[in-house]
């Protein structure tokens, strides 16, 4: 088992947060008042630096009690999701079906497994000393490829981030699972998953409204 430097996974975790805090706030802006590439930068830089304030002044001390560190996945997509105005128009932001679906299978699998209605130790593989180093680096090939064809790019250059950082420096707590899931990624992947299936829903019932015409 290898963990990370303590310092370093603080001021990790300081700056990740600093980064999600960012990006939450940009969400919640309406779509008519979007920041610029400027204004989007600046915002970013002080929530960094309010996060990176010592002890309870800092609001990543009081989310990290409840929530620990965040995933280097979901500060990866929360980076692809700042840094949304600089790629071109085409490019997919936030999680995909594909994506989310993988994140809410993974968390349920594992979350099950820490309350013991799945007896797998799945948590602790995590901790591998071979098998999770040579599944990041498989999936970080994964990424690669990915990257080179186009295919979901922003989601590409997240995942490879996190296990980049994780094989280099085995942030955030040491183990693969953290690297790539976290309560909040998991809520996340869940919630984009209901409202996919509800739109759909909507589409198919109003598709039907529509055959059915006048009576």
């Amino acid at each position: 088992m290898t963990l990370p430097d303590l310092l370093l996974q603080s001021t990790y975790g300081k700056v990740a947060w600093g980064i999600v805090l960012a990006t939450l706030v940009i969400g919640l802006l309406p779509a008519s008042r979007q920041l610029s590439r400027r204004a989007t930068a600046q915002l970013l830089g002080v929530m960094i630096v309010l996060a990176l304030l010592p002890g309870p002044f800092s609001p990543a001390y009081w989310i990290a009690l409840a929530l620990q560190w965040p995933s280097g996945l979901l500060v990866g997509l929360c980076l692809m999701r700042l840094v949304h105005p600089w790629w071109p128009a085409t490019a997919k932001r936030g999680l995909s079906v594909a994506l989310a679906g993988a994140i809410a299978l993974l968390g349920t699998v594992l979350y099950l497994d820490a309350l013991g209605l799945l007896p797998l130790g799945l948590y602790f593989w995590g901790f591998g000393p071979r098998g999770a180093p040579l599944l990041a680096l498989a999936a970080m090939a994964l990424c690669v490829a990915w990257i080179i064809q186009g295919r979901s790019r922003p989601q590409a250059f997240a995942a490879l981030g996190a296990l980049t950082l994780f094989t280099l420096l085995r942030l955030p707590t040491g183990n693969l699972w953290d690297a790539l899931l976290d309560p909040m990624l998991w809520i996340w992947a869940v919630v984009t998953l209901a409202i996919r299936a509800w739109r759909k829903r909507q589409r198919h019932l109003e598709t039907n409204k529509i055959g059915a015409g006048p009576c």
